[in-house]
């Protein structure tokens, strides 16, 4: 049951982790303001959004009343100002580029009341960096949800070095109520999930660089050899390459460690704007509407 002292959210962003956020909160109850720069990503979001929910629809798993709830639930804006009007607490979920999120924080600082939780769906980024751009850094926390939202159940609550035990306690209890399984974890580069994750990522797109094996094979590794659900290379071109590199970079920096160095393979790819699934191709090569996985031509043996 949804905390009476908590009805209304604020998701700030409208993309692929964005409209996710938005889907979760509107369908266990909350209003949702949902804010993007542009209307156009707005709509996008939201049919986004419908069609999610008519695929839970088709399996029986909600019903038609509560899809047009879950809808009803979600209001877009595209001014910041009008969009955190009356909201209890914001989730961040715009693009991982620390410049962004720091500019978008120190609005929301000067647009939210001082009771207001700030939360960010950051991958990486630093929550104690994100929070020192406010007046409220025991207020400031990591929320980092799973893709695809809707279906992953881990949410990664990130302890800045000022965030409150309260807040904690606020946003745990929350992640429950979405239905959620939250694990509180401390704030390091690339937190857990990152943190154990991208060396893997890499580790296999050095594979791929020094010859040890092609695109397939090392996927089929992965998958037979350690039960993972989705090779390493194909996981990557989900993430989005930019994203993982993105990460890598957040990781080198932070801990000075040449093991989290990212691969030149995966510099050149990024460069290329090989993005993986959101371009078109990666690793594999992607058709809208096809199932097939096929290897990127430069990666055919």
């Amino acid at each position: 049951m949804k905390s009476e002292r908590m009805k209304k959210v604020t998701v700030i962003g409208a993309g692929t982790m964005g409209n996710g956020i938005a889907h979760v909160f509107a369908q266990s109850g909350f209003s949702v303001s949902l804010v993007d720069i542009s209307q156009d990503l707005l709509t996008k979001a939201l049919s986004t959004i419908a069609k999610n929910l008519d695929r839970m629809v088709s399996k029986g798993s909600i019903t038609n009343e509560a899809k047009d709830q879950t809808l009803g639930n979600i209001s877009p804006y595209t001014i910041l100002a009008d969009g955190v009007k009356d909201s209890e607490l914001v989730v961040e979920a715009a693009t991982e580029n620390i410049d962004l999120k720091f500019r978008i924080f120190r609005d929301l600082d000067q647009l939210c009341p001082a009771n207001v939780i700030l939360a960010t769906n950051t991958s990486s980024i630093s929550i104690t960096r994100i929070a020192a751009q406010t007046n409220r850094p025991d207020k400031v926390i990591g929320m980092h949800f799973m893709n695809p939202v809707p279906v992953m159940k881990l949410v990664e609550v990130i302890r800045g070095y000022a965030t409150s035990d309260e807040t904690v306690k606020t946003v745990l209890e929350l992640s429950k109520q979405l239905g959620k399984i939250p694990t509180e974890v401390n704030d390091y580069p690339g937190f857990v999930a990152n943190r154990i994750l991208m060396p893997m990522i890499n580790e296999a797109i050095y594979s791929l660089f020094e010859g040890v094996a092609g695109v397939e094979e090392i996927d089929t590794v992965m998958k037979l050899g350690m039960a993972h659900p989705m090779g390493p290379l194909q996981l990557a071109d989900f993430i989005g390459l930019d994203v993982c590199l993105s990460i890598l970079n957040v990781m080198y920096d932070g801990f000075k460690n040449p093991k989290y160095a990212p691969c030149p393979l995966l510099v050149n790819m990024v460069i290329a704007g090989h993005l993986g699934v959101k371009s078109g191709k990666g690793f594999y090569e992607y058709t809208a509407g096809s199932k097939e996985l096929k290897v990127a031509e430069q990666f055919r043996q």
